[in-house]
């Protein structure tokens, strides 16, 4: 069964559509999960000197990163 309603405009297009907030969540949550994939990918294709974690975090956690 579909959760999903969608709005429609006065020609019957569909130009919006409402879903249940927990659907809402996973679709965040997922999206953002590839995101970190990417970054990860990315970064990965970057050769340099690894930096010990405490520094990496204190780095980002000082905005120098």
């Amino acid at each position: 069964m579909s959760q999903e309603n969608f709005i429609v405009d006065k020609k019957g297009r569909k130009i919006a559509v409402q879903i249940p907030v927990s659907v809402y969540e996973k679709l965040i949550a997922d999206s953002e999960e590839l995101d970190d994939i990417k970054e990860y990918r990315n970064a990965k294709k970057h050769k340099g000197e690894p930096i010990p974690f405490n520094q990496a975090f204190k780095e980002i956690e000082n905005g120098l990163g």
